[in-house]
């Protein structure tokens, strides 16, 4: 059996499924440190921020997973390497926030709020990147690296 202490970290990036390049940029950026200190992305799977987080990671040679919403794992992003089908369309959410460490949450709307809200019920270190940073129990970023910072600072969370 491998050792526990060697398992890289999941961490999530969560945001809009549609994203402008600015902040498809900054996903991307987030997407490739977390892949350079050797954690493991997981996501949603389609596009936007999961797209662009999964992009920036396989740009570092990371490795990503996606829990998509619907039954064909053919309509994952194409930067995602363990495309799971769910058939649970938003209740996927409480999926990704599960088996994550950590969760790295960008602008979004309400399926990225059920997952910065169902990560603080679950315990987890919930990092709002120049996003959600008015709710109670998000560390709050400014930049990529302020961010994977905070989300790798913790130690980890055994789902």
């Amino acid at each position: 059996m491998a050792d526990a202490a060697r398992k890289p970290l999941l961490v999530a990036v969560c945001g809009a499924g549609a994203a402008d390049e600015e902040l498809a940029q900054t996903a991307r950026d987030v997407g490739r440190l977390l892949a350079e200190s050797g954690a493991v992305l997981i996501c949603g799977g389609l596009g936007g921020i999961m797209e662009a987080a999964a992009q920036g990671a396989k740009f570092a040679h990371g490795v990503t997973i996606g829990l998509l919403p619907g039954n064909r794992s053919q309509d994952a992003n194409p930067f995602i390497d363990f495309a799971l089908a769910t058939g649970l369309s938003h209740a996927r959410n409480a999926l990704i926030t599960r088996a994550a460490h950590a969760i790295i949450a960008l602008p979004g709307g309400p399926g990225t709020l059920s997952e910065v809200a169902l990560g603080l019920k679950m315990g987890r270190t919930v990092v709002g990147l120049n996003a959600w940073h008015d709710i109670t129990g998000v560390i709050p970023a400014h930049t990529p690296i302020e961010a994977v910072e905070a989300a790798l600072g913790t130690s980890p969370v055994h789902p």
